[in-house]
């Protein structure tokens, strides 16, 4: 049986038990709920604190699990485990912060005092880059530090900023890391259900980015517009009746659904039509 350790709360919860839930896995109704077996798809979940999903099975206890990206690298696995796969959910930037104006560059970090809760993934980076900064951990709330004389930055997650303006601060240098919620797993091992469990969140993942668009053209018109729509593969054309025209079937991303609509009926389609991709596998 294939164990999975999932987020046991806030918004990566409920993104990650969604996306699950949409590949065809059963999921907890209830958040007191620790433990979730799936039998039909002989699976098992646990729902852990997403800081130590990465511990668990970077120790084998577990097979795989889904993490943000930021929290598998400060949990220093050594190895033990990887990314298997990006979940396009819970995007975040990790960036150093300071006083308004005093720093430009991470590089003028040396020498200085650096606040965050990160301080795995920020001592990684610090020494690749070859700066001496000190890393100073806190749990939480790291951007008071500075004001409380602890930090002279700090390094955190950053999502609209207001957080820091509110407290006479700002970002600076390049982004640490560009996070987002990740599977992860054992380095080198596939156990059985791993390889289903990829494919059922890859069909997740294109089914949210694409739609399935049909539409009828004049025959002689097809050519031009398979070039609009010319789909994963290929797009699916089939005669109709009327033997001057035909059908067209065509999986298009939804970003580009409404631009693509109108180009396509400027070119003489018709009976152009978009339906939601439930489910997939490519």
């Amino acid at each position: 049986m294939l164990r999975v350790a999932v987020p046991n709360k806030g918004a990566l919860s409920e993104a990650a038990s969604s996306m699950l839930n949409e590949s065809g896995y059963r999921q907890r109704r209830d958040t007191r709920e620790l433990v979730m077996v799936d039998p039909d798809n002989d699976i098992e979940f646990f729902y852990l604190r997403p800081r130590d999903i990465a511990v668990y099975v970077g120790r084998g206890m577990l097979d795989v699990g889904i993490t943000g990206r930021d929290l598998f690298l400060d949990a220093e696995v050594n190895g033990d485990a990887e990314e298997r796969l990006p979940l396009g959910i819970g995007a975040s930037t990790f960036r150093f912060a300071g006083p308004a104006g005093e720093f430009t560059s991470a590089e003028q970090l040396a020498g200085r005092r650096v606040a965050t809760s990160y301080d795995g993934l920020l001592r990684g980076y610090l020494a690749v880059r070859g700066i001496d900064a000190k890393v100073v951990r806190l749990d939480g709330a790291v951007e008071s530090s500075v004001r409380l004389g602890v930090a002279d930055a700090i390094a955190d997650v950053v999502e609209t900023g207001n957080t820091l303006k509110a407290a006479g601060m700002e970002t600076f240098g390049d982004p640490i890391l560009q996070s987002e919620a990740v599977l992860i797993g054992r380095t080198g091992e596939n156990p059985p259900g791993l390889e289903v469990l990829i494919r059922r969140l890859q069909g997740v993942l294109v089914a949210r980015q694409y739609a399935m668009l049909d539409y009828d053209i004049r025959r002689d018109l097809v050519d031009e517009a398979c070039r609009l729509t010319p789909g994963l593969e290929s797009p699916t054309v089939s005669p109709l009746q009327d033997s001057d025209w035909v059908a067209v079937r065509s999986m298009v991303r939804k970003s580009q659904t409404n631009r693509i609509m109108d180009e396509l009926y400027d070119l003489g389609a018709r009976a152009i039509l978009v339906s939601t991709i439930h489910a997939c596998r490519i």
